[in-house]
């Protein structure tokens, strides 16, 4: 106990010597703040969606780039390699990605168990970063909850190309205000590393992450 409250009293010490010159009244809003980086690129979206191709690639995710018209075949061809026939679907995954040969394990109403059983899942998302290789979900249109992206074993993600960005300020000013639903960040497969820097993979996410990009 002694040795806690000894901690205790360490910490709030250096917080009220951080604090010793800040005013009794002051709010955070009451300091500028100066943002000295790059708050949006105005270059062509064509090299940003490269970029974001690029990007998604390095963190050893499978990538695609395909036009509207190609996108149900494609969906269609990246389970079939796989061998997927239980998949995971949000309620409102737009009808012309559903694939048929699947049977759909559709949510809500899945369990954990439903979700580490299937083969895996299939949806949308929010945003796409081209500076990190980022996808963003947010439980909104055709994403489902955030269970759905973190058991399943693969993760197959629809990403449109008007959703790409190109730097992270950029997505956080189009996401816009911090909502009560949770965002999930996601730069490739789930991936850790033990104490003795042996990578491991799906420790907490899919294992195989698959990413398709399409031109509206």
């Amino acid at each position: 106990m002694t040795v806690s409250s000894s901690s205790r009293d360490r910490i709030l010490g250096r917080i009220r010597h951080a604090l010793r010159d800040v005013s009794p009244g002051e709010t955070p809003g009451d300091v500028p703040i100066a943002r000295e980086y790059r708050l949006d690129d105005p270059g062509p979206h064509e090299q940003v969606i490269e970029q974001f191709l690029e990007k998604v690639a390095e963190y050893r995710a499978i990538v695609h780039h395909v036009a509207a018209a190609d996108l149900p075949e494609k969906i269609a061809s990246c389970l079939s390699s796989r061998g997927v026939t239980k998949l995971v679907v949000p309620a409102d995954l737009p009808d012309a990605w559903i694939p048929s040969g699947v049977h759909l394990l559709r949510d809500p109403g899945l369990s954990h168990a439903d979700l580490d059983a299937s083969d895996g899942v299939l949806t949308g998302c929010v945003l796409g970063i081209a500076q990190t290789g980022t996808i963003v979900l947010d439980g909104g249109e055709g994403q489902g909850r955030r269970a759905l992206s973190l058991l399943p074993d693969y993760h197959l993600c629809i990403v449109r190309a008007d959703q790409v960005v190109n730097l992270v300020p950029e997505a956080v000013d189009r996401l816009g205000p911090i909502s009560t639903r949770p965002q999930t960040w996601i730069s490739g497969p789930s991936a850790t590393s033990d104490i003795e820097l042996s990578r491991v993979e799906g420790v907490h996410g899919p294992r195989t992450l698959e990413v398709i990009v399409v031109d509206e």
